[in-house]
């Protein structure tokens, strides 16, 4: 595996870092910027928002762009958006920064993915991929604790700072150790792969990943103030928790990666019911210390054992699309990280109080169960896999092409079996 693989994976940790630390700075973001929790909460939702809009646009602009030159942009971009973060004077330049960040986030995604497998052999691009998803693992393990532990202890800016410099590190390596990537032959058609949507099952995929996403982002961007307020553990507690909502995302991928192949549906489904369970009795028990420590873990690990059946179902689908699938994927999860703190901003600003948000997360995963056996039953009443899927052959013709990647080892699945 090449040492530049390996970058990408830190510039990934970097990035998600980010992307997931706020879950345990609300309550000193809130404070500092004089706003209320909810609105700290917004911020989560910015980013998502971000990447939601990015994904695809990024994808498709930079396609015929040189990738090096394209991924120095583009972490040089997210490293001034979290120094701008960290100064910014008002609630309104921090929420700014973290649009700006997160388009960054979205085109260096993209962008990666392409060139992880583009410098591996064909039978090497799912470990190039899992290093990279690795670094969004680890980044959930070690990156969004630290992100608390500074906050804590330095002031919410020291984790933006910390980011920052992570991202000048990455930039580094970026700049020395990413080989020159010739462009694709071909020009992908991107009128043929926007056909994608016309499909229904390829809008059932977005729903399902956006609910069953959302529900649990729903609870776990309040979990901080959750834990301290409802559970009465120390602000100390948080950093060690998320930590351990983190191993348990990086125990449900590596599980899920493993099985989703072969059991896709299966996979969905007891993945979110887990997940739903998990939701419930977070919120019944809320005032419980030892069972709150528990569910976080619980609820990372059902939640990320259920992320590579979501992706691989978006390329079972639109396989034909490699150039559109993996954005379309990357925005439905984003969809979810907008829309699930802001119902639970929402909730909280009703005064149903923290435990709240766990109800109507579980709510928002129901509604992705019910749109699970929906899709179950269309799949099965068609008798073969949807009209626009590739076969395995013709979607690795089809990414070659267009410079594009799978997100993970089950994007190129083999027809669904539950």
């Amino acid at each position: 595996m090449p040492l530049a693989v390996y970058i990408l994976g830190l510039s990934v940790f970097a990035l998600g870092t980010s992307e997931f630390m706020l879950s345990g700075l609300l309550p000193p973001i809130a404070e500092d910027m004089d706003v209320s929790i909810p609105q700290a909460g917004l911020l989560i939702s910015a980013f998502a928002i971000g990447m939601v809009i990015g994904a695809p646009l990024l994808a498709v602009a930079t396609l015929r762009l040189p990738r090096r030159t394209t991924l120095i942009a583009l972490i040089s971009v997210f490293g001034l958006g979290q120094i701008a973060g960290a100064l910014a004077p008002t609630y309104e330049v921090l929420f700014v920064s973290r649009v700006v960040s997160a388009f960054a986030c979205a085109g260096f995604w993209a962008v990666g993915a392409a060139v992880a497998i583009a410098m591996v052999p064909v039978n090497a691009r799912a470990r190039a991929m899992a290093v990279m998803i690795g670094g969004l693992s680890i980044a959930n393990v070690l990156g969004v604790p630290l992100g608390a532990f500074l906050g804590e202890h330095l002031g919410w800016r020291s984790a933006f700072w910390a980011v920052g410099a992570a991202s000048a590190v990455a930039l580094v390596g970026v700049a020395t150790l990413i080989p020159r990537i010739p462009l694709p032959d071909r020009k992908p058609q991107l009128k043929q792969e926007m056909s994608i949507y016309r499909d229904r099952q390829v809008w059932l995929s977005v729903v399902i990943t956006a609910l069953a996403a959302g529900g649990v982002f729903c609870a776990f961007s309040y979990l901080s103030p959750l834990l301290t307020d409802v559970a009465g553990l120390g602000s100390g507690w948080v950093p060690w928790v998320l930590g351990l909502f983190g191993v348990g995302a990086l125990i449900g991928t590596t599980i899920g990666g493993r099985v989703a192949d072969a059991h896709l549906f299966g996979v969905l489904l007891s993945g979110i019911t887990a997940s739903t369970v998990f939701l419930v009795a977070l919120a019944v028990f809320a005032s419980s210390q030892v069972a709150v420590v528990a569910l976080a873990f619980l609820l990372g690990l059902s939640a990320f054992f259920t992320a590579p059946a979501l992706n691989a179902r978006m390329f079972n689908v639109a396989g034909a699309a490699p150039t559109l699938a993996g954005a379309t994927t990357t925005a439905a999860f984003n969809l979810g990280n907008t829309s699930g703190p802001w119902l639970g901003g929402t909730v909280i600003d009703a005064d149903f109080g923290f435990a709240a948000t766990a109800w109507a997360g579980a709510a928002m995963t129901v509604l992705a169960l019910v749109a699970v056996f929906f899709s179950l039953r269309l799949h099965r009443g068609s008798g073969a896999p949807s009209r626009l899927v590739a076969s395995a052959k013709s979607t690795r013709d089809a990414t070659d092409a267009a410079g594009a990647a799978p997100l993970g080892p089950a994007a190129l699945a083999s027809p669904d079996r539950i």
